[in-house]
């Protein structure tokens, strides 16, 4: 996933003691031990609310003394460093890969049989397609089976467009969020408030806790469940904390 690619790797151990926040040109800076916290391509990290800077503060704050930092302590760190050093320079590019999906939405797809999975996803499914085409006016075509559905054309554009109305760095969490639930329209209403993160986890895992529900669990794709359930969670944060995701209604 694109904030994936940054915070990633090799690390050191905690080098600093202190974390703060402090206002700038532009919103609020992050400093450790007095210094700006700058992201993996050497911008300084600035973020547009104080509420963010502030959980992305307590993030480092939270590393234990001399501890190895990873990425993992770091969820809303590597969402706005995303958005500084990716989704500024290539915005209309991460627009389209965001769009894309709605050409193949997860909740467009659904199984002709066991009856029992078939109500399972219409009723999960459906009511976030219905509230899609009434928010956007984008009414997306269902198909069962294995069979590809073309999308509307009109429909298609008009999540686009929804798309493109959000922030850099809100575009960044609404990236994920969309690759994590394979749904463009489920990212879209966590951006929206219409789901919180736990619901657009359950929304996302529908066929997966269906069959665990039948043939049980294994340690594998639950530590998977766990991630995506992680990821989902960061960026419903990471969208709240910005407070204003998108730039125009």
């Amino acid at each position: 996933m694109l904030a994936r690619a940054l915070y990633a790797g090799d690390w050191m151990k905690r080098f600093y003691k202190d974390t703060a926040v402090e206002a700038t040109e532009g919103g609020f800076r992050v400093l450790l031990d007095g210094k700006p916290m700058r992201t993996p391509a050497k911008a300084v990290l600035v973020v547009p609310t104080k509420s963010l800077a502030d959980a992305i503060a307590i993030e480092w704050g939270g590393v234990p003394d001399k501890a190895e930092i990873n990425a993992a302590h770091l969820p809303l760190t590597r969402l706005a460093a995303t958005g500084l050093d990716r989704v500024i320079p290539r915005r209309e590019e991460i627009i389209a890969e965001i769009s894309k999906y709605a050409g193949s939405d997860l909740l467009c797809y659904r199984a002709d049989t066991p009856a029992s999975l078939v109500k399972l996803q219409h009723d999960a499914w459906q009511p976030l397609l219905d509230w899609a085409a009434e928010a956007f006016g984008a009414r997306l075509t269902v198909a069962t089976g294995i069979a590809f559905v073309d999308q509307p054309e009109e429909a298609v554009a008009r999540l686009r467009d929804i798309v493109s109305t959000h922030a850099d760095l809100a575009l960044s969490a609404l990236y994920n969020l969309t690759h994590t639930a394979g749904s463009l329209v489920i990212a879209l209403a966590v951006a929206e408030g219409r789901l919180s993160a736990e619901a657009a986890f359950a929304a996302a895992q529908v066929d997966e806790l269906y069959q665990i529900e039948r043939w049980g669990d294994d340690p594998l794709a639950a530590r998977h469940r766990d991630g995506i359930a992680r990821d989902i969670s960061a960026g419903a944060r990471f969208l709240t904390l910005l407070e204003q995701a998108r730039l125009r209604r």
